[in-house]
């Protein structure tokens, strides 16, 4: 069959390089077995594209956030650097169809918590100045302005600082991204974009009862808004079955996740929110297990098998891998190049929360 090309939303290399090699980039050109993702194995895999997510363990807070998401960063710049033969930084859609037309993975870079900027705007626009282009609003657990999906509610999705954070990333150009978050915070930051938003990497709640999965409603708002879902690969958001087992302390053997279930997320998305509404951001390098054939970045032409099987045609499929994120980055171009090139207009005046100093304005 046809190799399709893959722009994925999400991978943690950064971090696994950090906990792994202290950051070094060396080898990564000739296998690295201990991770999911090599250039050898994207390139087998068909990787056009990849959004490196740049996350930080919550144990560091405060400052010590903002400092580690700024070396998150500079491991993808340096990453990228090495293997210039075979990655390029990409900010926007045009720079990444260019990288892609040379023949290189375009790497773009994704923050994953909105903690990380640590209150301060101020340091959220410089991350956008060196080239992250979504926020994930929170990781797993509640902020200062927002409600994770895996931690108790305390604001009933955005205060309202966390809405002036979303009308931020919309003024600059930074795509909204909503995995991770309660559906409160879902339904808030769909009420303020003023951009289409994305959905990292997660699956159809409607197909496995995982607190990180997105109701239908959600999905169908997310359709409507030309935004785009992208399905993780994270077995217990896959299986209601694995999660089961999962939340029962995992006793005996795991129930089997295969291409299948990430197949039916896929088609459940397609159903509900439309074929230009979903992605795949599967979270290699982010999570131990994966489904059996999609062990590492090499398997998506197992997938894309599976989805041609089912019926999907060839249009369809390039939008999935592809086209439809593309389509997302590219709604949020032209404020992202006027913020770039000192073209925006102010931000608005925050009211800042209580939690953060009066410096983060």
């Amino acid at each position: 069959m046809k190799q399709y090309p893959v722009i994925d939303g999400h991978n943690d290399l950064a971090w696994a390089a950090r906990e792994a090699r202290g950051y070094s980039v060396e080898g990564l050109d000739t296998g690295v077995p201990e991770f999911h993702t090599d250039l050898p194995r994207l390139r087998e895999g068909g990787v056009a594209g990849q959004f490196w997510s740049v996350w930080v363990d919550p144990v560091l807070e405060g400052p010590e956030q903002v400092v580690a998401t700024l070396e998150q960063i500079d491991f993808v710049q340096r990453f990228v650097e090495r293997y210039s033969n075979a990655l390029a930084i990409a900010q926007t859609a045009s720079e990444a169809r260019a990288a892609m037309n040379d023949g290189k993975i375009a790497s773009f870079i994704g923050v994953e918590g909105g903690a990380q900027f640590g209150g301060s705007l101020a340091s959220l626009r410089q991350f956008v100045r060196l080239g992250a282009r979504y926020m994930t609003l929170t990781w797993s657990r509640t902020i200062d302005w927002a409600d994770s999906a895996t931690d108790a509610a305390v604001h009933g999705g955005l205060t309202e600082y966390g809405r002036a954070v979303v009308r931020e990333m919309n003024r600059i150009g930074m795509l909204v991204d909503l995995a991770h978050v309660a559906p409160s915070t879902m339904r808030d930051a769909l009420e303020v974009s003023q951009r289409p938003v994305m959905v990292s990497h997660s699956g159809a709640y409607a197909m496995c009862q995982h607190d990180r999965n997105v109701p239908d409603d959600v999905l169908r708002t997310i359709g409507e808004r030309d935004g785009v879902v992208m399905v993780a690969f994270v077995p217990s958001f896959l299986s209601e079955e694995r999660r089961a087992w999962v939340v029962d302390g995992m006793h005996g053997e795991a129930p089997p996740v295969g291409v299948g279930h990430v197949a039916d997320h896929l088609d459940h998305m397609r159903e509900v929110a439309g074929v230009h509404a979903v992605g795949i951001g599967a979270d290699y390098d982010g999570t131990d297990a994966m489904p059996e054939g999609l062990d590492s970045v090499a398997g998506y032409p197992a997938l894309f098998e599976e989805l041609e099987r089912r019926g999907w045609s060839e249009r369809e499929l390039m939008q999935l891998g592809r086209d439809n994120v593309l389509r997302v980055v590219e709604a949020s171009d032209p404020d992202y190049v006027a913020f770039r090139e000192g073209r925006a207009p102010q931000p608005e005046t925050v009211a800042l929360t209580p939690a953060v100093s009066p410096s983060a304005a």
